[in-house]
């Protein structure tokens, strides 16, 4: 905060302003944005390795893992969203903390489950309450990652199964007439080729997981959502910045900035999808080498 902030009730106009927007909640407010794109790097590939594994679980031969991947996709893509974003981070917090009490204080006098109550003893708890703020954080937005990895994992699974029978069936009969193993076949031929056939499905699940960034507010992390409204919630004259309601003109400041960063999302996805296709057996691909007759 500038030195002329000292006192907010001498400012007027762009001073007023500018102090208004340094104070350290608004720096807070646009290190949330940060926590957002955080977010996204991290649950994308964490989303795409548990749906890739999924997807091929899905397509073994063997029940034992058949089964499981198809079960967890039909689950996960069954459950609302916002129901297994507020049960899973509560589950895995209790599981954690039930096997640090069994480590730790397994001969606590009353056990866990105490009425409705799920209590353990403060050396299980996790984060420990002696810890730093920052660890309190941390762990919440590992027990986010997890859970928005769950969610779109399902469904990147279910996109990269369909990708896998997109393939056609010609590809995989070649690559057998040449003596590849089945193995060979999966690595050379299928794995490289159904990703033309993801990717459009994949970018739409991109663009529904930065819309769903928002449900962070849900599991308790202060996101932009939250400090939009925080911020921009009328504030009365006990408070050193007072002004009306400005929720209108935060939340408008929060649609402009996901709507720059899908138009962004959609170049990226553009330019990829040109890149995989080019010599693929597909339309876009057919295109780059000028094969464009009609049909």
């Amino acid at each position: 905060m500038f030195p002329v902030c000292a006192d907010p009730s001498l400012l007027s106009g762009l001073d007023w302003f500018s102090c208004y927007l340094t104070t350290p909640k608004h720096l807070a407010f646009f290190g949330s944005f940060g926590l957002v794109m955080l977010l996204i790097a991290v649950v994308a590939p964490v989303a795409l390795a548990v749906g890739f594994a999924a997807a091929v679980a899905s397509r073994s031969a063997s029940p034992l893992l058949s089964l499981p991947g198809r079960g967890y996709i039909a689950l996960a893509r069954g459950v609302p969203d916002i129901v297994f974003f507020l049960f899973v981070p509560i589950a895995l917090d209790q599981g954690f903390e039930y096997l640090r009490y069994l480590m730790i204080c397994p001969d606590q006098p009353d056990g866990v489950w105490q009425g409705n109550n799920f209590l353990v003893c403060s050396a299980a708890k996790l984060p420990l309450s002696t810890a730093a703020p920052i660890w309190h954080s941390i762990y919440g937005f590992g027990l986010a990652v997890i859970s928005f990895g769950l969610v779109f994992g399902a469904f990147a699974g279910n996109v990269l199964a369909g990708s896998f029978r997109a393939v056609p069936i010609a590809q995989i009969q070649t690559g057998a007439s040449f003596g590849m193993t089945k193995s060979q076949i999966f690595r050379r031929i299928l794995v490289p080729q159904m990703w033309v056939f993801a990717l459009p499905g994949l970018s739409n699940l991109w663009q529904i997981l930065i819309k769903a960034t928002p449900l962070l507010f849900l599991l308790g992390l202060q996101d932009i959502v939250y400090w939009a409204r925080e911020l921009g919630s009328s504030k009365t004259g006990i408070y050193a910045y007072p002004h009306p309601d400005w929720r209108l003109y935060y939340f408008g400041f929060l649609l402009i900035f996901y709507l720059g960063l899908t138009a962004i999302s959609e170049v990226a996805y553009k330019r990829i999808m040109a890149r995989l296709s080019r010599g693929q057996a597909t339309l876009a691909g057919s295109g780059k080498t000028g094969l464009r007759g009609g049909v």
